[in-house]
């Protein structure tokens, strides 16, 4: 088959023109010369077969009237033509092969017409394969594009204005743009603004310049989402000629597309001046593509601004207060020239008062105490350890009575147990014993655990359970991180984790509400004489044990002694009253300030439900701590005089007078102890037969038993009781157990 030329004439899916291979370029905005005619009006040649999709042969094309356009290509010496459509699978046409004839009379015949379309099916295949290729290719060049944009990215998020770089950036390439330009969105002013700038060698950082959210091309993006592609900027009435008048540039073809995240325009993207012709619909998908890259980048470069203030607000507020929680220098220096005391008369007494001790004179008995332990478990740093207790002095809050006073008296107590006591616990824990006295109470506000859940205090939301102490072990914690202060610092990473571990373990035992648990789980295996010193379980429930008995040393010592640190204690549960009464609420017994007059039933109440089964329990595996005992049953008598008699504390007789009228009292208290031990012995004896009979019924393996048994004391470690939970604040319990004169009261408490 001969002819003189032909052209191919694609059609264009995504817009209803179709142009001509012959041009520079097949794209969405032809260039001048490239364009063929529309489809829909299929005024030329080319564009009538593409609609109706039939073969022409003419030798007449200037003056047939279905294609008054004429040719695709405009040749005046056009004999005859062929025009057949190229036609996909589905139907759909792909585009239109012209062949024509110049200065010849021969036609084309039907033989011509069926060679042509013969050839145009494997041309079909050909240029769809082509087609696909290309149309891979530019997939994947798009895709390896996102991938180093996406590293490049979401690695180097360092600052916002480091991310609106990048993007300008890579948005620059991917669409061969000469400037790039990013504004955010503030949704409080309803303005778009940007502060970086592309001048075409490098971003810098330029005045911030704002404008309204609808104003100009980015406004119109912002406030619509609508893509704009604009060929001649200046000629367009939403183009803002004022950032070219600022930035003394201009502005011919524009791509502005807005940037989302989570449904909500942030910013906007617009791209200036394609560096060859105007930006196309290809360029406009790839874009839309790369928008939602910027869009999550851009979100997390503002996550990452906000928890980078948030750190920089941290560390200065720790800064600060650091400064005023922290012993200062002049601090050390007076403590480091005191000369240290060798020996201190009568420290191991279980009489000895540290509430008698001067305020100045504490941190010299603390350090004394300290050095004797330290020298048990590890070298120590005598610099760190002034520090550390300085520093632990100054974060006791001016409370009645969490205070400093407190916490050196029950690190006093175990220092006294550790030193009298004929006992087998580690260095390393008598050192985790004698530092969690000193510090159980870190930073306490004088107010109960169930105060400060009522409250809706932000250390309750923090810690459901165990609030406070939880609060205390976290402060011990962030004093040892401080410089100078580590006193752990010479053990092993294996001691420094398990003295964190025994610490916390011991600060979150002086929560009463896990009194019972741990009472209940010692004085199983000390009845039964199967304490061990080899069981660190054993151990552990004894030093839980030990952190409750010196949490309450003042209810042993002399009787002046402990009246004194009782009218301190209820003068901190008033004040707490008071302020439950303030917001409208009713506060516990112990607490009402109206109700002082029943401070001795509370006491005995106290006395016998926490403190007694505490130290005889201590006693029973430490016997050298039988004075704890003893100074407790001293002071129960007179309490219980007081209650008995319905006296107030400056009623109480004199010492000799008291003894002769507590006789009685003492022959009731040992017969509420007798009955106490044979209730127990019956409870243990009828749980006995239950469990054998359990055991005859079930047929239960010794294992199965034991696992039982273990998840049993965990659940009452983990999951204290109604009860046990209800006498967090023991005494408010107590009363209303020991309101009445019959001694059974008492011995039903003991037994709770």
């Amino acid at each position: 088959m001969k002819y003189n030329l032909t052209s191919l004439i694609l059609y264009h899916h995504k817009v209803p023109p179709i142009s001509s291979s012959r041009g520079s370029r097949t794209t969405d905005r032809p260039s001048e010369g490239s364009y063929i005619g529309n489809i829909e009006t299929g005024t030329s040649l080319p564009s009538y077969v593409a609609k109706t999709k039939d073969t022409i042969r003419t030798n007449h094309v200037q003056g047939d009237m279905r294609f008054p356009a004429g040719l695709g290509i405009k040749m005046e010496h056009v004999q005859t033509v062929l025009a057949i459509p190229i036609l996909q699978e589905d139907s759909g046409v792909l585009g239109v092969i012209e062949l024509y004839r110049q200065f010849s009379t021969d036609s084309f015949t039907q033989e011509d017409e069926e060679v042509t379309a013969t050839l145009l099916v494997w041309a079909d295949v050909c240029v769809e394969y082509v087609q696909m290729y290309n149309s891979m290719m530019r997939q994947r060049k798009l895709n390896d594009f996102l991938l180093a944009v996406t590293k490049s990215i979401f690695q180097d998020i360092v600052s916002m204005d480091t991310v609106i770089m990048k993007i300008m950036n890579y948005a620059k390439k991917l669409v061969n743009a000469d400037r790039a330009s990013l504004f955010l969105l503030d949704t409080k002013t309803t303005e778009l603004y940007a502060r970086i700038f592309d001048t075409g060698k490098e971003h810098v950082p330029q005045k911030e310049i704002r404008f309204p959210m609808d104003k100009g091309v980015a406004g119109h993006v912002a406030s619509t989402g609508q893509v704009l592609n604009i060929t001649d900027a200046y000629n367009d009435g939403r183009f803002n000629r004022e950032v070219d008048m600022q930035t003394g540039y201009r502005t011919k073809s524009i791509l502005c597309m807005p940037i989302y995240i989570r449904g909500s325009i942030i910013g906007v993207v617009q791209m200036v001046n394609k560096k060859e012709g105007t930006f196309t619909m290809a360029d406009e998908e790839s874009f839309e593509t790369f928008a939602i890259y910027c869009g999550l980048a851009l979100h997390h470069a503002k996550l990452y601004d906000k928890i980078r203030r948030s750190e920089q607000k941290y560390k200065v507020a720790l800064e600060v207060l650091s400064y005023h929680a922290q012993c200062t220098d002049d601090e050390y220096k007076i403590i480091k020239s005191t000369p240290f005391p060798d020996n201190i008369p009568g420290i191991i007494d279980y009489e000895f008062s540290p509430w008698d001790v001067e305020d100045n004179r504490k941190c010299l008995y603390v350090l004394y105490m300290m050095k004797d332990i330290f020298s048990m478990a590890t070298k120590y740093d005598l610099d760190d350890m002034i520090r550390f207790t300085m520093t632990v002095k100054k974060n006791y809050r001016n409370v009645p009575y969490h205070n400093w006073a407190h916490a050196f008296s029950v690190a006093h107590a175990v220092y006294t147990v550790i030193k009298t006591t004929k006992h087998s616990f580690s260095p390393v824990e008598c050192l985790a014993l004698y530092v969690a006295c000193l510090c159980h109470d870190l930073d306490h506000r004088g107010k109960t655990n169930a105060f400060m859940v009522k409250s809706a205090s932000p250390l309750a939301a923090i810690y459901s359970t165990s609030t406070m102490e939880h609060h205390h072990f976290n402060h011990t914690v962030t004093i040892l991180q401080n410089e100078g202060h580590n006193i752990f610092k010479h053990l092993t990473s294996d001691q420094y984790k398990q003295i964190l571990g025994d610490i916390r373990q011991c600060i979150l035992a002086t929560d009463l509400a896990l009194f019972f648990g741990n009472r209940a789980r010692l004085q199983e295996v000390s009845d039964k004489n199967e304490f061990s010193w080899d069981d660190s379980e054993h151990r552990h429930v004894l030093m839980a044990i030990s952190m409750t008995a010196c949490d309450l040393c003042s209810m042993y010592k002399p009787w002046d002694v402990q009246l004194q640190v009782v009218n301190v204690i209820m003068e901190e549960f008033w004040l707490q009253g008071d302020e439950e009464k303030s917001q409208g609420l009713t506060p516990m017994p112990m607490m009402d300030r109206d109700k002082k007059d029943e401070l001795p039933h509370l006491e005995v109440g106290f006395l016998v439900g926490i403190c007694l089964p505490c130290y005889e329990l201590m006693a029973q595996v430490l016997p050298n701590t039988k004075p704890m005992v003893d100074g407790a049953v001293s002071n129960l008598k007179k309490w219980k005089y007081l209650a008995e008699n319905k006296l107030t504390v400056d009623q109480l007789p004199p010492e000799q007078c008291v003894k002769q009228l507590e006789y009685k009292t003492s022959e009731n208290i040992l017969d509420s102890s007798e009955k106490n031990k044979q209730t127990e012995k019956d409870d243990s004896d009828e749980q006995n037969k239950l469990d054998a009979k359990a055991e005859n019924k079930d047929e239960q393996t010794e294992e199965s038993k034991m696992e039982s048994v273990e998840e049993n004391k965990n659940k009452s470690i983990d999951n204290p009781s109604e009860k046990g939970s209800l006498l967090t604040d023991v005494r408010s319990e107590s009363s209303v157990l020991v309101h009445s004169d019959n001694d059974n009261n008492l011995t039903e408490h003991d037994n709770t």
